[in-house]
Formats: structure tokens, C-alpha cells, sequence
């Protein structure tokens, strides 16, 4: 007999394999599979109980065994039947995940080949590590959403094969949303893969202990709830976040980042947030003010605290060999090391360095120890300045190159846990905060991980380009990261990489970006515009505030920060919902409307909250566009209170000026007139 029932989970050994499968909250269900020995205790994004609300129905005859917990069962073909021989085939100890209700087949597990390999299979990369490959069914007609946020312009992922690696703008959470009624996370932070071809579905994990994955039965809001609890919920937005946050690359001195939050105050213009970017430091890994660019950094955070401005401030994770605490943290042995002794390294300028580069370390965000080192800097040399407000850049960490193959870890080796480093140096922030008694909590981080949002980590998409093209691949990754359990995101408004303020096709992007990022869960104006420059600690862009574009452009951004002020209240709403339940702020329209076949296909506009459709303008030249209204409801134009029923393409008018919005059955909302 090849099975074990638990009580409270079922088990299956042969082929080397251990095979654990539990319930995992309700209608979710936990599979672990190890080789050559017992489970392993490997980082993920779980936590470490199951949600209540769960409870193991086990059935085990000779040949089959099944699972059932609420709406969900998994059945596990021990291989034996009808068989003469006692060898067992390759498709033994094969899973099927099928809806309690009704029997069907949710999603099951592949074999390669009839004889060899199975559905999973473990190559050995030494010391007891394996390359393990886990194959599921291609189904017709299927559409897979989430994983992060990507740049290849997909929102459904179909057919994509994805690296499971943290770039600057590729950020790995490798949460599956199937239109089949499932959801699947990956739970692993090791470097692999995942293929989602018309053959079949594999994910890959490059060198690893154990495969570990989570599986919940549901419409995708459902599996959004499910996986919220199991992972952990965000915390409620707090009201000053909903509001505009100013940013450039960069602001050289205090003077002139006072003298920009003032502007916004003698103008009569919102402002929540104002940033300070790289190299305000005296050096890379020091986190505190150069005094010669900022000499009163306490009187700045009282003057903006007057204004009704909360300060950002830039961290690194790297330390240059010139700071005070490079040599400290590389005796206590808090740097992320290497296989072969020395730690990791990456070339970066530091101040005093001229047009040279320092060879910088980067600070261990899996060891508890340097995650308290560096939050005391940060105590030190900002919040005891009242700043608490940090923008944790290059968070992925930016090695150059990135191989993660070499690495080592304090949660171990880098290729079974190197996508988990965002999300602890997110943790690094948010216990530190906590600790010294603040309640509200928000980091901007530039990559993350399954499980960050319970850390109050908001993400951003990273270095972009600044054309429509990348306007339009944005929509789609924002999306994809509001169904991978990240609710709080937004973009660098504009794009990053250039966008010259006087030029009139730029201009005309930056209006329509604007327009979008109004309706983002965050609302942030950030880029680098302006030719190209040469890396270095002096560096600065063209200004990039909202009357930096000329007359016309300024009272079209102008009136769309009025606008998002109007609506503070209804998005503040969403926020609550978002940490009661997990279904997030920004949302593709089948998230809202899952019977509606029509909603499936629409990539390029969204609904905040259920009640307000934002179809965005993502062309040059764009004066109208087509605009598909959900079945099952009737909509207003925002603009006009002109009605329609739901379940048709509509083409509407779109003036520079305008965003098309539509409300759902009456809903009122202040979008009209002047505050």
C-alpha cells in the first residue's frame, strides 16, 4: 500500500517520492513533494498555519485515494489497476484536482512519456538539490493570468514561457488565475520557470529541495479571498497614500525640493507625496543626507509636514566600500556571500569616486540580523527625522549580471530562495516601523514576492519606456499584478527613460498616461526626462512637475488631480474592501463580470472598484475609441449621462482633454465639476 491517511492530510510514497497533500484553508488545498528523504522547512509565502475553516474528507482503497476539502478534492491514481506486474508506470501517484460540486476536472497533473519521466521529475544538481519540473494538462480554450508584473504585453499569458527570476520591471509572484475556476501559486522562491504551452503546462525550478504549490477552486475574485488568507492580507491604504505623489529624477538639494512642494501650495494643487531620490547620501549605504545638498533635513520635514506633505525617501540595499558600514557588516557576515567566499558585488557610482565605479555589497534581507542593522541606520539617519516614508529601489536586488547560481543566502542557496530578497527587504522596513511604533505603513519597492502586500509593500513597474507602447504594455502588466495579490501599484507617469517637456508628441503622451494614473491604486508622477546621461552622483533630469509641460497640458493635469481628489473617498472605499478581502482595487473586467464571456477579451481597459470602467487612450492622434460595456449591468457615460445596456462595443469620444469612464447601474460618483 502506497498510501498514508493522516486525519488531517493524505500521503503517497513510491518512485523515491514523498507526496503530501492537505487541506490549506477552504476549498484550498497544500501539495509537498520531496525526494530521498522527509519534508523540508524551504521559505515561501505561506503562512505558517493554515487559514481556518478547512477539514480533510479521506477516502483510500487499493488503487485510488482522494482528498476533498470543501470545493475542492484531489484523487491520487496509485497506477496499480489492471496492472500484471508490480513495477508501477510513470503515471503513478498522478494528481487530479476536480470541483467537489459536480466531479469535473479542474486541472491535472501530465506525465512526459508513457514509460519515463512522470508528471514530476527530479534531476539531481548535487548535495541533495534537484532540478524538479512539475507538468500539469493544457486545456482548450484556457486563459492564465497573473504571475507578476511582465513586460511582454500579454495579459492573458497563454503560451508564454515566463522566467521565475526578479528583474528591474520583471517582477516574479507566481500566482496562476485560471478562467477554468482555479488558482495556483508556486510556493517557491527558487529561480526556474513556468511554460505555459498549448501542450501542456510545466513549471521549473532550477535547483531546489521540494516542489511546494498551493491550490484553491474558484472564480478569480474567490481565489483572490482564498489566497489573501493564506498569505496574508494588506493592510487598509492609508487616506494621505491615495493622494498625488510628485517625483523626478532627481532633486539635488533641499531648497529645491521645498521649493517644488510650495509651488504646488501656492498654486492651489494637491499634493500628498514629494520624493528624494538617489544620491541624496553621503555615500551608497549610509542612509542619511549628503549636509552639503540637505543641511537641515529636520526643518524640511516640518515645513512639508505644514504643507500637508509626507516626505519619500530613497533606499539601496547596496553599500559601497566607502561607508562607514561596509567593513561592520562585512565582519558580522551580513552581506549577501557567495559559494566560493567573497560576497556578492556590482559595480556602482559613489560619491567622490569622479567617473569611476565602486565595486558595492548588498545587505542579506533573509538574515533577521542584517535586516535589524539596516532598518537602524535608516532609524538613525531618517525617521528620527520624522520620515516614514521609504522608496526601496533596486530591490531585486540589482546584481549585475544577475546570476543567482553563485549566490548564498542566509535562508540558503541562491538558486532555491533567490526571488524571496524583495519581499524581506520590504519586511526590513515594515518590522522597523512597527517596532518603533508607527500603524501606518507603506513602501514603494521596485520588485517583489508572494506574500510582500502583508508587509504594506506597494509596487511599481520599474525603469519603462516613454512612448504609447509602453503605455500600453503597462495597462496590461498592472493588471496582471492586481490578480498576482499585490493590490497597491502604480507606474512612473510619463514612463522613466526620457520624454522631453517641450517636445508636442511627448506632451501628448504624458496627458494620457496622466489620465490613466488617475485611476491607479497609486497616483505617482515620477521619470528621467531628457537626453541620456552618463551614470553618475550629480546627475538630474529635466523638471518633470505637472506645469512643466506648457499652458494647455498644465490645466488638463491640473483638473485630473482634481479629479482624483473628488474621488479620494470612493477609492479609499476600494482600499477598505481590498484588506478585508483581497480583491484588489484595479480590476480587469471578468474579475467583475466572470459569466460574461466579453469580458474575458478586454486587455486594454479596467474597472476601479465594481462601479467606475476607465477605458484609457493609448495611441497618438486618439480622438475616440472603442469600448466594451460588461453584460449583466447598465452603464452611464461619466462625461455625458448618456445610458447603455451592458453586452455591447460602443465607440465614444476621447478629447485630450478626456478619459472615457462609464458607471455601473446609477452608481453616482463626482467625476463632473470643479473642486
Amino acid at each position: 500500500m502506497h498510501f498514508r491517511d493522516l486525519g488531517d492530510a493524505l500521503e503517497w510514497r513510491a518512485h523515491g517520492e514523498t507526496l503530501r497533500i492537505e487541506p490549506w484553508g477552504p476549498d484550498a488545498l497544500r501539495v509537498r513533494v520531496t525526494y530521498g528523504g522527509p519534508l523540508v522547512d524551504v521559505p515561501g509565502a505561506l503562512l505558517d498555519s493554515p487559514p481556518p475553516g478547512s477539514k480533510a474528507q479521506i477516502t483510500v482503497n487499493e488503487h485510488y485515494a482522494t482528498l476533498i476539502n470543501g470545493g475542492i478534492a484531489v484523487c491520487i491514481d496509485a497506477g496499480t489497476e489492471g496492472r500484471l506486474t508490480p513495477d508501477l508506470p510513470a503515471a503513478a501517484g498522478r494528481l487530479t484536482f476536480l470541483r467537489t460540486e459536480d466531479g469535473s476536472e479542474l486541472l491535472a497533473e501530465q506525465p512526459a512519456h508513457f514509460w519515463w519521466p512522470g508528471p514530476r521529475l527530479a534531476t539531481a544538481t548535487g548535495n541533495g538539490y534537484h532540478r524538479l519540473e512539475q507538468r500539469f494538462r493544457a486545456y482548450p480554450g484556457e486563459r492564465l493570468y497573473g504571475l507578476g508584473q511582465r513586460t511582454h504585453g500579454l495579459l492573458d499569458q497563454k503560451g508564454a514561457v515566463v522566467d521565475l527570476v526578479q528583474r528591474n520591471g520583471e517582477v516574479t509572484i507566481p500566482l496562476l488565475i485560471s478562467n477554468r475556476g482555479y488558482g495556483l501559486l508556486w510556493n517557491s522562491p527558487a529561480i526556474g520557470r513556468v511554460e505555459l504551452a498549448e501542450t501542456g503546462t510545466r513549471w521549473v525550478a532550477d535547483s531546489a529541495r521540494q516542489i511546494d504549490y498551493w491550490i484553491t477552486a474558484g472564480q478569480p475574485a474567490s481565489v483572490l479571498r482564498r489566497y489573501a488568507d493564506a498569505t496574508g492580507h494588506a493592510p487598509e491604504l492609508p487616506e494621505w497614500a491615495a493622494g498625488f505623489w510628485q517625483c523626478k529624477l532627481r532633486y539635488r538639494t533641499q531648497e529645491e525640493l521645498l521649493e517644488v512642494a510650495r509651488e504646488y501650495k501656492r498654486r492651489g494643487l494637491p499634493l500628498s507625496v514629494i520624493v528624494s531620490d538617489f544620491f541624496h547620501w553621503t555615500h551608497l549605504g549610509e542612509w542619511r543626507f549628503d549636509p552639503a545638498e540637505w543641511p537641515d533635513p529636520a526643518a524640511m520635514v516640518r515645513e512639508l509636514d505644514e504643507l500637508g506633505v509626507k516626505l519619500m525617501v530613497s533606499v539601496w540595499p547596496s553599500v559601497s566600500p566607502g561607508s562607514d558600514n561596509f567593513h561592520p557588516m562585512l565582519d558580522q557576515g551580513l552581506f549577501i556571500g557567495s559559494e566560493y567566499g567573497p560576497v556578492a558585488h556590482a559595480d556602482w557610482p559613489d560619491k567622490g569616486l569622479g567617473a569611476y565605479s565602486a565595486q558595492v555589497a548588498f545587505y542579506d534581507a533573509t538574515n533577521p540580523e542584517a535586516r535589524d542593522y539596516v532598518w537602524e541606520q535608516i532609524r538613525r539617519g531618517y525617521h528620527s527625522l520624522g520620515i516614514k516614508v521609504f522608496w526601496l529601489d533596486a530591490s531585486e536586488p540589482e546584481l549585475k549580471p544577475g546570476h543567482q547560481n553563485g549566490l548564498r543566502y542566509h535562508a540558503g542557496p541562491g538558486l532555491e530562495v533567490g526571488n524571496l530578497y524583495p519581499r524581506e527587504n520590504a519586511r526590513m522596513v515594515h518590522d522597523g516601523l512597527r517596532a518603533a511604533g508607527e500603524t501606518e505603513i507603506v513602501s514603494l519597492n521596485r520588485s517583489s514576492w508572494a506574500g510582500a502586500q502583508r508587509y504594506g509593500a506597494a509596487l511599481w513597474s520599474g525603469d519603462i519606456g516613454t512612448d504609447f507602447a509602453s503605455l500600453r504594455v503597462q495597462i496590461k502588466a498592472g493588471l496582471n499584478v492586481m490578480l498576482s495579490g499585490i493590490p497597491w501599484w502604480t507606474t512612473d507617469i510619463g514612463g522613466f527613460h526620457g520624454g522631453d517637456p517641450d517636445d508636442p508628441a511627448y506632451r501628448e503622451v504624458l496627458v494620457r498616461w496622466f489620465e490613466y494614473g488617475t485611476f491607479c491604486p497609486l497616483f505617482r508622477l515620477h521619470g528621467f526626462r531628457g537626453p541620456s546621461q552618463v551614470l553618475e552622483p550629480s546627475m538630474t533630469g529635466l523638471p518633470n512637475e505637472v506645469w512643466s509641460y506648457g499652458e494647455e497640458v498644465y490645466e488638463i493635469l491640473a483638473e485630473h488631480l482634481r479629479l482624483r481628489e473628488r474621488l479620494r473617498p470612493y477609492v479609499m472605499a476600494q482600499m477598505r474592501t481590498t484588506a478585508e478581502t483581497g480583491v484588489p482595487p484595479m480590476r480587469p473586467l471578468f474579475l467583475e463580470f466572470p459569466d460574461d464571456p466579453g469580458s474575458w477579451l478586454v486587455e486594454d481597459a479596467f474597472l476601479l472598484g465594481p462601479d467606475l470602467l476607465v477605458a484609457p487612450i493609448t495611441a497618438a492622434g486618439a480622438r475616440e475609441r472603442a469600448v466594451y460595456l460588461p453584460g449583466g449591468a447598465g452603464w452611464t457615460d461619466a462625461w455625458t449621462g448618456e445610458e447603455h445596456e451592458g453586452g455591447q462595443m460602443i465607440t465614444v469620444p476621447a478629447p485630450l482633454s478626456r478619459i472615457p469612464l462609464f458607471l455601473r447601474d446609477g452608481t453616482e460618483l463626482p467625476v463632473r465639476g470643479r473642486s
